[in-house]
Formats: C-alpha cells, structure tokens, sequence
C-alpha cells in the first residue's frame, strides 16, 4: 500500500526535481514576504514540540529560506544548527540572514548529504508534500540521526478537507507539489521506515490550514 503511495507521488510528473527547483527560484526573492503569516505559525507550532536539549545537533531538511534555523538560533543558541535544502536560490537568501556558523549544503531529502548517526534532531516544516520519494526521504533522514535521535515533520495534513482542496488546485498550478498525506498514511509510511515510538498531532492555524506534526524516534535494530 506504501510503496503505491510513493509511486504516486514520484511519477505524477516526468521531473519532479527540476520543478521544485525552478518554482522556487521564481519566487525565492519574495517567499518570506508572500507567506509570512504562515511561516510564523509553522515555526511556532514546530519549535514547541521540538524535544531540544543542551547542545543538540539539528538538521532542517528543506530549510528554504532559513526561517526555522534564524528563529533556533534566537531562542536556543546552544543547538548546533545545520540547514540542507535542493534549491540555490533559496539558500542564497539563507546564507545572508544566517550566522556563519550555521551550516548550509545543497542536497535532497532523499539524498542527503551527511554521514550516518550525524544529528541529535531532524525536522522538516512544509517540505513533506514536495517529496518525489518519501519513503527513500524518511529512511534517509533516519540514517543521519543517532540512534534515539529523533524526527519531527510539520507539514499539511490531507485529514482536513480545506487542505484536500487546496491540494487540488495546486496540483493545477504548481507542479513541483507531489502530495498530501493524512495522519494514518504518514504515521504507516514512517513505521515502514523504521520509525518507533509513532506520535501525530493535527491542528489548525487559521480557517484554511489544517497542519499535522509527527514524531519518530530512530531505535536502532
């Protein structure tokens, strides 16, 4: 049944990389302007359910712009921060609002590009709905977080109908978008990838979004 809803979302377009990257380079320049309402309530509601300890190392698959790494730094400075996103363009304006030394690669979240057991955290605030592959995305993030590490993934949640209409016509307009997923799909495809411990939350930040955050904890086999 995974594996089905992996093929969907990697084969609906001929190259799902090259879109992500050519959208969001049309709109790097005005991105933090354009959502920043829901930047703001993303953040929030991720960073309050991120179990962070002293001198944690933190990675953010699909950092964009920097605002989730900007606002860690602010509010807990000891966290060892490293940020990984596909798109140049995005990183550009990321390079310039972050400290130097926060770290930033070019990669993939199927790909990434760290060594085994690197990270404490790995989180990813609306990034989830553009992976091509994401079961390959969820074992990878995985792979780089020690063993008791854990994920934290805030993205839309498919369980509210506001957000299944939405996702329709961005189907319609913005072709990098792959899919959206509901609680038990999320919560199946991350046992699927070796996840333990499975927590979920869905909550709404205004009429529209209905987001869900989930947890797993890398248990080493």
């Amino acid at each position: 049944m995974t594996s089905a809803i992996q093929s969907k979302a990697c084969f609906r377009h001929a190259n799902p990389y090259q879109e992500v990257v050519a959208e969001y380079a049309r709109i790097a320049g005005r991105y933090d302007r354009k959502w920043s309402f829901y930047i703001e309530a993303t953040m929030q509601e991720t960073i309050a359910r991120l179990p962070l300890g002293e001198e944690d190392r933190l990675l953010d698959v699909g950092c964009g712009t920097g605002a989730l790494l900007y606002r860690l730094a602010t509010v807990h400075p000891p966290t060892r921060l490293v940020g990984v996103d596909p798109v140049p363009a995005m990183l550009k304006i990321a390079r310039r609002k972050l400290p130097s030394d926060i770290a930033l690669h070019e990669g993939w979240a199927e790909q990434l590009p760290f060594a085994d057991a690197q990270f404490d955290l790995v989180v990813s605030c609306s990034m989830f709905h553009y992976v091509a592959r994401p079961l390959d995305a969820l074992i990878e993030m995985r792979r780089v977080l020690r063993p008791g590490g854990q994920l934290v993934l805030t993205d839309w949640c498919g369980d509210y109908l506001m957000c299944r209409l939405f996702e329709r016509y961005q189907r319609l307009r913005a072709h990098a978008h792959a899919r959206t997923y509901r609680t038990h799909e999320c919560a199946r495809m991350l046992k699927e990838s070796g996840y333990a411990a499975v927590q979920i939350e869905t909550y709404k930040i205004n009429w529209l979004w209905g987001l869900m955050t989930a947890r797993g904890t890398h248990v080493q086999a």
